[in-house]
């Protein structure tokens, strides 16, 4: 993760860990989703949380009635929970949380958060259970019950600048696409024009290709709806006036000439003869 992704990781931790259960029932609940692991030396709001709801003595409790407990009790098992067992990781826009457990464990966790509408996958890694999600909107959803409210909103914040980012380079790099095709063509385009006015055939042609040639000469970076509008022609004509200086100056008096308006073939005159059976001819009279 980048730097920014990592503080914004442990602020939100420094966040849940800060939060103080006003219910005694919550405090024993995230006490026994703290369980007994070792705190880790990146995680030091996580052991000033343990000391802070372990300063009333007592071990916690062995386990967590999590099908008679409300709601809230569950939040609060479920947020201690996260931060003994849990991590979150943000890379490259995408969202990991996942919870690294006993291997007995993860089935059950799983079987908890489906059943409040968390349905998470489960898998085990070098022996140890592991209760993951990828998706943004179900990692939102737990951080929201848990208590992150600050961070979660940064967190948001940041994905939806990236998105916004992402549709705003793609929308870029396929307008530059286009340029770069437009130019492309452009100088193809000049250089017949140049090709046919050196030689004084570009005279010759109708006056709309001569137009359409006058115009792209002057403005090189117009498209070729741009060149219709300022013409007052369709695009379809303006295309077709730059394919014909194309070809002449490239194929030069030996340029394929367009069909007939009607499509037909070549002139009755100089169609085969007939190859079907010969015409009746008239019948010669009886001889007596």
């Amino acid at each position: 993760m980048a730097d920014g992704d990592r503080a914004l990781v442990a602020a939100l931790r420094a966040e849940l860990a800060a939060i103080e259960p006003s219910r005694a029932c919550d405090r024993s609940a995230e006490v026994a989703g703290l369980g007994t692991a070792a705190v880790r030396g990146d995680r030091p709001a996580l052991g000033r949380l343990m000391i802070r709801l372990l300063r009333e003595g007592g071990p916690p409790p062995p386990a967590f009635a999590w099908d008679e407990s409300p709601d809230h009790c569950r939040a609060a098992w479920l947020r201690g929970r996260f931060l003994a067992r849990g991590s979150l990781s943000v890379a490259h826009g995408r969202l990991h949380l996942e919870f690294v457990v006993p291997p007995e464990e993860a089935p059950q966790l799983a079987a908890r958060l489906a059943g409040v509408g968390l349905r998470a996958g489960v898998r085990d890694r070098r022996g140890r259970g592991v209760v993951t999600w990828k998706g943004a909107d179900q990692i939102g959803t737990f951080l929201r019950w848990v208590g992150a409210g600050a961070s979660l909103l940064e967190l948001e914040s940041r994905q939806v600048a990236r998105a916004v980012r992402g549709d705003l380079n793609r929308v870029l790099n396929a307008e530059s696409a286009n340029l770069e095709r437009i130019a492309e063509a452009a100088a193809r385009q000049l250089d017949a024009i140049a090709t046919l006015d050196a030689d004084g055939r570009l005279q010759a042609l109708p006056e709309t290709v001569r137009a359409v040639a006058a115009l792209r000469r002057s403005t090189p970076e117009a498209s070729l709806g741009e060149l219709a509008v300022e013409l007052g022609i369709s695009r379809g004509r303006v295309q077709r006036a730059l394919e014909r200086v194309e070809s002449l100056a490239l194929h030069g008096d030996e340029a394929p000439a367009p069909r007939p308006a009607g499509g037909r073939g070549r002139p009755r005159a100089e169609r085969p003869a007939h190859d079907g059976p010969p015409a009746p001819s008239a019948a010669r009279p009886a001889v007596a």
